[in-house]
């Protein structure tokens, strides 16, 4: 793979996964097309060696994974995340005024509020609709494929300490207008997207409806060195994980497996999150359907097993050099980030980030180690929430990124390079 595959592949990512939902289903796609088959939830069918399989987590979730030649003995997995910092549209979304037609709205995860404003926005995620069987919804993906919405500022002639910082209410600031009323009927929000998606505005039982970035990512710097885009945290990682699984054939007696999951920016406790049992589970149940019964073989194999969580890092500020460690300063264009804390935050442990540490000197992969200012609280991930639930070995590495959490947020095109290669090796070895 090279720069120009590497960041036409992601930027095409980025522009398919306007939601968690659209995630998944761009990934399931590209791994149709690689030949994966799908192997329900609820499947007993049995796997057969060497094959590759996905699995659909409630529609949120993904995922997928290679058969090795031989008996399980062990699962060699690396995981990211689907869902990115944004705005949930709240039931009975409509605010009509004299003159204005607002969409009530919830954050979801920590955004950066003040660089959602005067962005275009688009509405993304998925409906349910009333069927025959009241325990079956229908389920359509809905994407408003253009921006529809805009989060205007307050001008600085009404707000004159603007630029001294001015906290953000949701409730109050954050409410995206959709349209302009001329004291004509307008339809709501919900009348708009049944007439788009051909059903009636009465049988739309429930949504999961987010207004989120509208604009595309893009290559930018003289050189295309730089990539600025939304959704960066986290399907950086998403695409490397992809790659990775799908450049590799078969190991002799490992499963290869990555999961995306949902919920991440939440604290991942959802059914379909990190923190739950679902990943274990399917463990268990690709390990029963091999043909392979015995519990004992199952738990040998979950404790000799091997986990890379990936997740974007902090790159040092060029603005603010002071809020990185001093002595641990972390380049844009440094390539992988192992991302270590003694307190657990990111899976640290010696022996897991050495096996990273090998692979990425071996294949001459640029790699950083990343540790939080001491005097700086930094953020968790997935790798510690998965390592309490499966007791492997987890070491949580990504890419570097300024402006995290940001609507649209910047990384440099050679560390997506770098966790592509690394991703690639990481199911190689």
């Amino acid at each position: 793979m090279n720069l120009n595959t590497s960041n036409e592949q992601l930027l095409s990512l980025i522009h398919a996964s306007v939601s968690p939902y659209h995630a998944v289903k761009e990934a399931i796609a590209r791994l149709e097309e690689a030949g994966f088959e799908e192997w329900p939830l609820d499947s007993s069918q049995k796997l057969e060696p060497g094959k590759g399989y996905y699995t659909d987590i409630y529609g949120t979730t993904l995922a997928a994974f290679r058969m090795p030649k031989n008996p399980v003995k062990k699962f060699r997995i690396a995981a990211a995340h689907t869902d990115h910092p944004c705005f949930r549209i709240k039931p009975n979304p409509d605010q009509k005024t004299a003159i204005y037609h607002k969409l009530n709205l919830e954050q979801y995860g920590g955004a950066i509020l003040n660089t959602w404003m005067d962005r275009p926005l688009a509405i993304a995620g998925r409906v349910c609709i009333k069927s025959e069987d009241p325990f079956r919804p229908a389920v359509m993906f809905y994407s408003s494929d253009r921006p529809v919405a805009v989060i205007p500022n307050l001008a600085i002639h009404m707000n004159r300490e603007v630029n001294k910082g001015v906290a953000l209410k949701v409730q109050t600031d954050m409410e995206a207008l959709l349209t302009f009323l001329n004291g004509e009927k307008k339809d709501g929000l919900l009348d708009r997207i049944a007439s788009e998606l051909g059903v009636l505005r009465e049988d739309i039982l429930d949504y999961d409806l987010y207004v989120v970035n509208g604009e595309q990512g893009r290559t930018i710097g003289y050189e295309n060195e730089m990539i600025q885009a939304p959704r960066l945290d986290n399907l950086t990682s998403c695409q490397s994980c992809l790659h990775g699984l799908l450049a590799n054939g078969s190991l002799e007696d490992e499963v290869s497996m990555i999961v995306l999951f949902d919920n991440e920016e939440c604290g991942s406790r959802s059914k379909q999150g990190a923190d739950s049992t679902v990943l274990l589970n399917l463990m268990e149940k690709m390990m029963l359907c091999s043909g392979q019964d015995s519990r004992t073989a199952f738990l040998n194999a979950v404790m000799s097993s091997f986990i890379v969580s990936l997740d974007v890092a902090h790159a040092s500020h060029p603005n603010h050099p002071e809020k990185a460690d001093p002595t641990n300063p972390i380049r844009l264009d440094g390539g992988v980030i192992l991302k270590l804390n003694s307190n657990q935050r990111y899976a640290t442990d010696s022996t897991a980030v050495s096996v990273v540490e090998a692979i990425c000197q071996k294949h001459q992969i640029p790699y950083q180690k990343f540790v939080n200012h001491g005097d700086i609280a930094g953020g968790g991930t997935l790798g510690s929430i998965l390592s309490s639930t499966i007791p492997a070995k987890t070491v949580d590495v990504g890419v570097p990124l300024l402006g995290m959490h940001s609507s649209c947020e910047l990384m440099a095109a050679s560390s997506q390079l770098a966790m592509n290669h690394f991703a690639e090796a990481f199911f190689a070895e």
